[in-house]
C-alpha cells in the first residue's frame, strides 16, 4: 500500500493513487483466489441476528421501593410564630407544610373538584326548578376550588341595639371576634353561623336566626378581596337558602292541610294563621334599614308569596329587580341579580299555563331556557302546545322549538315514544311542504337519537310522501341534506342503514347533480371513518357501489383535478374495505366490476391494480404517469414474489427495467416542473433492495436482473454535471456484498433465493467479483474527473459515500483495504466540505463497533482517521 499524507496531496498524486489501486487491486473485492488456489473472502462476514441484538437498548432493572407516582411528597418546615392575639400569649409552634400534591393523588382522598361536586350534589335538596336544571348550588364545589385567596379576610359588623337579649349579645360578641381570618377559617366561621341559624330556628329563636341572616347578608357588600367574592357569594347564599327553606317549612306546617298540599296550591287553600305568620315575616324584612340585606333576605323567602296572593312572585320579582338598581357596586349588583334569577324559570312555566293565547310566550320559554329544563317537562309542554290557539302562532313552530331542545337533552325514557307520536301527529298535518320539512328536519334528530331503524324508516317514508308531489324537494335541499347528516351521526352500522327500505328512495330525491354528489360524499366519509372491519355484505356492497358510481359519473372534462382526487380517495377507501376472504373468485369479480365502473378515475384504477394482480400487467401500460407505472410494476412484482409467482414477478420486474429509459429528465409536480433524478434514484434503491430475494432465472444467466438494471443506468441520459449514475453504482455495492453472504438479511417464506440456489458456489462469487470490479472502475474514473476545484465538494461527498460502504461491508483486516479507507476519508475531508457532525458520529460508531470482539481490528483504522478542515 502507499501511505499518503492528505495535507500534502496534490491532484496528480491522488489520481496516481486511484490508478494504482484500480490497476492492482479492487478495494471491494469480495472474493479472490490466492496463489495456491484457495478461495478467501474480502467482504466482512455478517451475523445479522447478533447485530440486531446490539442495536436494541439494554433493559435496566428499576427498584421502586416505597415510591409511588400518586403518593404526595411531604416537606416539613418548622417555624416559630411570634405575636399576640386577643386572649392568647406568645408561643412557638412547629407546623408542617406540604408541597401541593399530585392532581391524581387528590382524587384518592376525595378532595378533587369532581369528588367534592359528587359528594355535595348528593346532599343538596331538590330545587324548585327540578333536578335536571343546573342551579348555582351545583357549581358550589367548583367555585370554592377556583376562586381562592391568600389575603386576610374580615367580617364587617354593626353593633346590635342596647335592648338585645343575653343570647343576642353573645352572638354579637362572637361575630366581633371574627376578623383577619385565613380563607379556610373564614369558611369554617360561615359554616358555624349556618349551624347556629339552624339551631336557633329549631329552638324557636326566630329573631336570633333573622339577625344572623341579616349580618351575613351585609358581608356581601365587602369587595375588598375581589378574587374571593364568588366563593363568599356561595358561602353566604347557602345561609340565605337555609333561612328560606326553614321559613317555607314553618308556613307549610301552619297550614291545616300540610300533608295534602300539592305543588300547585293557591293562596285560597292557605288558612289565616299561615297567611298572618307569613305576612308578619315580610313586614319584619321590610323594616331592615340597609338595602342589600333587605333584598337578599326577601329574595330567600320569595317562594312564600304563594301563601299571600294568587300572583305569587310575579308582582314581587319586578319590584326586587328594580331595587337592585340602588346598589352602587356593579359587582355586588350583578351577583344580586344572579340570586334573583333562580325562581324565574318556574314562574314562567306557571304564567304560560294560566295566560290565554300564550303561544308566543311559550315559544320564547322553550327557546330561551336550557334544553335540560325543557326536556324534563316535555310532556307538560306538549299539553300546553295542544291548548294553544293556532291562529296566532302555528303549532308546528312550537313543536319545532320543542324539538330543538329535545335534540340536545334527553326527556324521561318512558315518555319518549309518546312525545314522538304526539309531535308527529301535528307535523304530518302541515300542508305547506316548506313548513313541513323545516319542522320534520328538527325532529329527525330526536328520532335517530332515541329510536331504532323502524321509527326512522317511518319518518323517512312520511317525508317522501310530503316532498315528492310537485317536486317540492327541489326547494328543500338544505333541509334534506341536514336529515341525511343527522341520520349518519347516529347510524354507523351500514348494514342497518341500508336495510331501511326508504333510505335509498330518500336519496333519489336529490336530483340536482352537485347536491347529489355532495350527499354521496358525506355518506362515503362516514363509511370510511366508522367501517372498521372489511365487509362482504351484499346489501352494503350494492348500495355503496351505487353511491360510488354516482360520484364517478359526475366527473367530466370540466371537473377540477382536486375534485377528481377527492372523489378517488373516497372510492378507494370503499374498495379497501371489501374483502371476500379466501373466495378469490368473488374478489376478482368485484375488482372486474369496479374496473368497468370507475374507469374515468386513474387513482381508482391504481388502487384496483393493487388489489388485482391478474390485471396489473395489462392495465399498467395504460397509465399516463411514468412513475405510477414504475411503482406499480415493482409493487406487482413484490406481490407476485410474496405469493410464489416467480414467472409473474420476473415479468413485472423486467417490464420496470424496460420502462426506465422512458423517464423524462423533468416532470410536473403540483403544476411545477422538477427534476426527476431524485424520484428515479428512490425507485432504483427500492428496486435494488427487492433484487436481493429474487432468484436467478435458469435460462438468463447469473444476476441477469442486476446486470439489466445497471446497463440501463449506464445508457440513460443523465443531467449534465450529475453524480446520479455513480450513486447508483455505489448503492449496488451493498447489494452485491449482501448477495455474497451465506445467509441473506431477509427472505420470502416458501421461496428459495440465490443463497439456496448457489450455496456459496465459487463461480457465483466470481461473477459478483467481476461485477464489483466494473462498478468500482466506473466510480474511480468519476472521482478522477472531479479533481477540479469547482467540483471538490462533489468529489468529497462521493469519496465519503465510498468510505461508508467500505466500513459497513468490507473486511478492513486486509491492510490494502484499510489503507484505501483511510485515503478516502482524507480525500473527503481535504477541502473542508464534509459535515463535521456527521464525521464525528461516524467515528463514534466505528469506535463503538471496535469494542466488539470480532471488530477489534477497527481500532487501528480509527486511529488513522483525523478530522480535517479546509485551509
Amino acid at each position: 500500500s502507499v501511505a499518503v499524507n492528505a495535507e500534502t496531496w496534490t491532484l496528480h498524486q491522488f489520481n496516481e493513487l486511484l490508478e494504482v489501486h484500480h490497476a492492482t487491486y479492487t478495494w471491494l473485492h469480495f472474493e479472490a483466489v490466492s496463489e495456491n488456489g484457495c478461495a478467501y473472502r474480502r467482504s466482512r462476514w455478517r451475523k445479522y441476528e447478533t447485530e440486531l441484538q446490539r442495536c436494541r437498548p439494554e433493559a435496566l432493572p428499576i427498584e421502586f421501593g416505597d415510591y409511588h407516582p400518586l403518593k404526595p411528597i411531604l416537606v416539613t418546615d418548622t417555624k416559630t410564630r411570634r405575636g399576640v392575639r386577643k386572649g392568647s400569649t406568645s408561643s412557638s409552634s412547629s407546623s408542617s407544610s406540604s408541597v401541593p400534591p399530585d392532581p391524581l393523588s387528590s382524587m384518592l382522598d376525595g378532595t378533587d373538584p369532581l369528588s367534592m361536586f359528587a359528594s355535595e350534589t348528593s346532599t343538596v335538596p331538590r330545587s324548585v326548578v327540578g333536578h335536571d336544571f343546573e342551579p348555582w348550588s351545583a357549581k358550589r364545589g367548583e367555585i370554592l376550588t377556583r376562586f381562592t385567596t391568600t389575603e386576610k379576610l374580615s367580617i364587617v359588623r354593626k353593633a346590635t341595639s342596647p335592648a338585645s337579649s343575653a343570647v343576642s349579645e353573645k352572638v354579637r360578641t362572637r361575630l366581633e371576634e371574627l376578623d383577619d381570618l385565613e380563607e379556610q377559617d373564614y369558611a369554617n366561621r360561615i359554616e358555624e353561623l349556618n349551624q347556629s341559624l339552624k339551631e336557633a330556628w329549631a329552638s324557636d329563636q326566630k329573631v336570633k336566626a333573622l339577625k344572623i341572616v341579616i349580618q351575613c347578608a351585609k358581608l356581601l357588600s365587602d369587595t375588598s378581596v375581589i378574587q374571593f367574592y364568588p366563593s363568599k357569594f356561595v358561602l353566604i347564599t347557602d345561609i340565605m337558602d337555609t333561612f328560606g327553606d326553614c321559613s317555607m317549612c314553618v308556613f307549610l306546617f301552619l297550614h291545616t292541610n300540610a300533608l295534602l298540599l300539592s305543588d300547585a296550591f293557591t293562596c285560597e287553600d292557605v288558612n289565616d294563621t299561615a297567611k298572618e305568620t307569613c305576612l308578619n315575616w315580610f313586614f319584619k324584612i321590610a323594616s331592615i334599614r340597609e338595602l342589600l340585606p333587605r333584598l337578599y333576605v326577601e329574595a330567600s323567602i320569595l317562594k312564600c308569596n304563594h301563601f299571600l296572593n294568587k300572583t305569587g312572585i310575579s308582582t314581587t320579582l319586578p319590584r326586587l329587580t328594580a331595587m337592585v338598581r340602588g346598589i352602587g357596586d356593579p359587582l355586588v349588583a350583578a351577583y344580586a341579580r344572579a340570586y334573583l334569577c333562580r325562581p324565574l324559570l318556574t314562574e314562567m312555566m306557571e304564567r304560560c299555563k294560566t295566560m290565554g293565547n300564550n303561544a308566543l310566550l311559550l315559544n320564547s320559554v322553550m327557546r330561551a331556557f336550557r334544553p335540560e329544563f325543557v326536556a324534563a317537562r316535555a310532556t307538560d309542554f306538549i299539553g300546553m302546545i295542544k291548548e294553544c290557539d293556532e291562529a296566532g302562532f302555528p303549532k308546528h313552530l312550537l313543536f319545532g322549538s320543542l324539538g330543538r331542545s329535545l335534540a340536545s337533552a334527553d326527556p324521561p325514557e318512558p315518555e319518549r315514544l309518546t312525545i314522538l307520536n304526539e309531535a308527529w301527529k301535528v307535523i304530518t298535518k302541515v300542508r305547506s311542504p316548506r313548513d313541513y320539512i323545516i319542522c320534520a328536519e328538527i325532529w329527525v334528530e330526536f328520532t335517530c337519537r332515541h329510536f331504532t331503524k323502524r321509527e326512522v324508516n317511518t319518518v323517512l317514508a312520511d317525508m317522501i310522501k310530503h316532498m315528492t308531489p310537485d317536486r317540492a324537494f327541489e326547494d328543500a335541499y338544505p333541509q334534506l341534506q341536514s336529515v341525511i347528516g343527522k341520520i349518519l351521526t347516529y347510524f354507523h352500522d351500514f348494514s342497518i342503514l341500508f336495510s331501511m327500505e326508504r333510505f335509498l328512495p330518500f336519496l333519489d330525491m336529490f336530483q340536482k347533480d352537485s347536491v347529489r354528489v355532495e350527499v354521496c360524499r358525506s355518506i362515503m366519509e362516514v363509511f370510511i371513518r366508522h367501517q372498521l372491519e372489511p365487509t362482504r355484505d351484499p346489501v352494503i356492497l350494492n348500495a355503496m357501489l351505487h353511491i360510488c358510481k354516482t360520484m364517478h359519473d359526475s366527473v367530466n372534462a370540466l371537473t377540477l383535478e382536486d375534485e377528481k382526487r377527492s372523489l378517488s380517495l373516497l372510492i378507494i377507501g370503499f374498495i379497501r374495505m371489501v374483502s371476500f376472504g379466501r373466495d378469490f373468485e368473488q374478489q376478482l369479480n368485484f375488482c372486474v366490476e369496479s374496473r368497468s365502473t370507475f374507469c374515468n378515475l386513474e387513482p381508482v384504477l391504481v388502487q384496483l391494480i393493487h388489489a388485482c394482480a391478474a390485471y396489473s400487467f395489462i392495465t399498467i401500460p395504460s397509465l399516463s404517469s411514468i412513475f405510477s407505472r414504475l411503482s406499480l410494476y415493482l409493487l406487482s412484482g413484490q406481490v407476485a414474489l410474496a405469493n410464489q409467482c416467480l414467472s409473474q414477478a420476473d415479468a413485472f420486474l423486467k417490464a420496470a427495467v424496460s420502462v426506465l429509459p422512458e423517464v423524462p429528465r423533468s416532470i410536473s409536480v403540483e403544476g411545477k416542473l422538477r427534476s426527476s433524478e431524485s424520484f428515479l434514484l428512490d425507485f432504483i434503491n427500492n428496486f435494488l433492495s427487492t433484487l436481493l430475494v429474487v432468484p436467478d432465472h435458469p435460462e438468463h444467466g447469473v444476476l441477469y436482473l442486476v446486470r439489466g438494471l445497471l446497463n440501463m443506468v449506464q445508457d440513460y441520459t443523465w443531467e449534465d454535471n450529475s453524480d446520479a449514475k455513480v450513486r447508483v453504482y455505489i448503492s449496488a455495492l451493498p447489494l452485491l456484498a449482501a448477495m455474497s453472504q451465506e445467509t441473506y438479511l431477509y427472505s420470502i417464506p416458501k421461496m428459495d433465493s440465490n443463497e439456496t440456489l448457489y450455496g456459496g458456489d465459487p463461480k457465483f462469487l466470481s461473477e459478483i467479483n467481476k461485477l464489483c470490479e466494473t462498478l468500482i472502475g466506473q466510480v474511480l474514473d468519476h472521482l478522477k474527473a472531479l479533481g477540479r476545484e469547482e467540483t471538490a465538494r462533489r468529489q468529497g461527498a462521493l469519496a465519503f459515500s465510498l468510505f461508508g460502504v467500505l466500513v459497513a461491508h468490507g473486511d478492513l483486516r486486509n491492510n490494502k483495504l484499510s489503507q484505501l479507507a483511510v485515503n478516502l476519508w482524507n480525500l473527503s475531508h481535504k477541502h473542508g466540505y464534509c459535515d463535521t457532525r456527521f464525521s464525528v458520529r461516524t467515528l463514534d460508531h466505528m469506535k463503538q463497533q471496535a469494542q466488539q470482539l470480532d471488530m477489534s481490528h477497527l481500532s487501528d483504522t480509527v486511529q488513522r482517521l483525523a478530522l480535517q478542515s479546509r485551509t
